[in-house]
């Protein structure tokens, strides 16, 4: 996988959804289901807490405040 030139490692994946992180350490989720994109969130907020995720052209995965 690229991104600009940067080769991605899939660094986990929720059904079809995949968290890559780039050498550039930008990270990005791609692809799946709202449903595989919410667990991906979980995960991350519960293990990778500190990461900051942009979803497939979207900006960054934010949390809600409520």
């Amino acid at each position: 996988m690229k991104n600009d030139g940067d080769e991605g490692e899939v660094v986990a994946a929720w059904g079809e959804a995949q968290l890559i992180r780039y050498l550039d350490g930008k990270t990005k989720l791609r692809g799946g289901s709202k449903e595989d994109r919410l667990a991906a969130q979980e995960w991350i907020s519960l293990f990778w807490h500190e990461a900051v995720v942009s979803v497939d052209g979207c900006g960054p995965m934010r949390r809600g405040t409520g």
